[in-house]
């Protein structure tokens, strides 16, 4: 009987320690995307996960390192991997909004004018040196990257889902290069920072471009996901459990930026829907329906960074945006 009741509880353990939604489908399809990127990307590990994440939360990734570092590459190797409509689109200093999102024509033979869209409309956009355009053009991308449609004599255009800007800027260069505005930095769920590789990873880039002869390196990764796939995908990762106190913790870090010291400008609420978001897309990735403290933090820092600004006094004693918000995770503690 005792032997009976225990075996009940164990059971009864099992069960609730069981996925209330079947994760199986996209935990495979996140394996593959990251069996396919590695044919090519050496290392990088933490960059891909947060390409993922933002993929599944329905988020922009701005991309920042200095030149080489795979970082425009690495964007088109994604893409390549989905079975989706591919832009790229080089920002220079001359750039027009209309070269972007498209303009209208007039057509002599209907006797009206006709919008040829831009290459804005695909599913996944790439834009190289984001910080190369200047604020006019900048401001071309409010609405998509918000809205996912835009507005044109007066008429609204939406994009086709899945809708994903990937945008890549290098910190060091500054001739010829415009700072983002806030507004636009604020519509990127993540920046991702990308560092030189090891010793190790360095010999690897060099041994596969040695026996890549005549081949092209994208020509290794195959497309496998469709935009139907990764929009049901989407749809799961809102459906991934978040308990009330894992809210509130969400909210303490996004306050604590506003009360920081250190800091002269706070993250705004968008930030916390971000961390929400991505903290769910995180726990599904790893396998679980459901959202703890170490997904929170692991995607705070990529969340934070860039909305952020530190105060002047700090910026010039180095203190990053980033230890910031490391010492942020560190001195809020997790309510129970």
């Amino acid at each position: 009987m005792e032997h009976q009741e225990d075996k009940k509880s164990i059971d009864n353990a099992n069960v609730q320690f069981e996925n209330r939604i079947d994760l199986s489908e996209l935990q495979e399809a996140v394996g593959k995307i990251k069996s396919e990127l590695s044919k090519v990307i050496v290392g990088q590990k933490g960059m891909i996960d947060m390409l993922i994440t933002a993929l599944l939360s329905n988020g922009h990734v701005l991309i920042e390192g200095v030149p080489g570092v795979a970082k425009t590459i690495t964007a088109k190797l994604l893409a390549k991997a989905l079975t989706v409509d591919f832009s790229r689109i080089q920002f220079t200093p001359d750039l027009m909004p209309s070269d972007i999102l498209g303009t209208s024509i007039f057509d002599l033979k209907k006797s009206e004018f006709e919008f040829k869209k831009g290459p804005i409309f695909a599913n996944m956009i790439l834009i190289d040196e984001i910080n190369r355009a200047p604020a006019k053009t900048q401001a071309a991308l409010f609405e998509v990257m918000e809205e996912r449609q835009i507005t044109i004599d007066g008429q609204k255009f939406p994009m086709s889902p899945p809708f994903m800007v990937l945008a890549t800027q290098n910190p060091v260069e500054q001739e010829g290069t415009y700072r983002l505005p806030e507004a636009q930095l604020d519509r990127f769920i993540f920046k991702i920072d990308i560092d030189y590789p090891s010793v190790d990873e360095e010999v690897e880039i060099i041994s596969r471009e040695h026996k890549l002869k005549e081949a092209k390196k994208t020509d290794k990764v195959t497309a496998f996901l469709n935009g139907e796939q990764v929009a049901r995908y989407q749809s799961i990762v809102n459906e991934i459990i978040v308990e009330p106190h894992l809210l509130k913790y969400i909210a303490e870090l996004i306050v604590n930026t506003r009360n920081n010291q250190f800091l002269y400008l706070g993250a705004s609420p968008r930030a916390s829907i971000a961390i929400l978001k991505a903290s769910k897309a995180y726990a599904a990735m790893n396998g679980r329906d459901f959202v703890t403290p170490e997904d929170i933090k692991q995607v705070a820092v990529p969340v934070l960074q860039h909305r952020i600004i530190v105060t002047p006094e700090r910026e010039m004693e180095g203190v990053s945006a980033k230890q910031i918000v490391q010492q942020i995770i560190q001195a809020v503690e997790i309510p129970r």
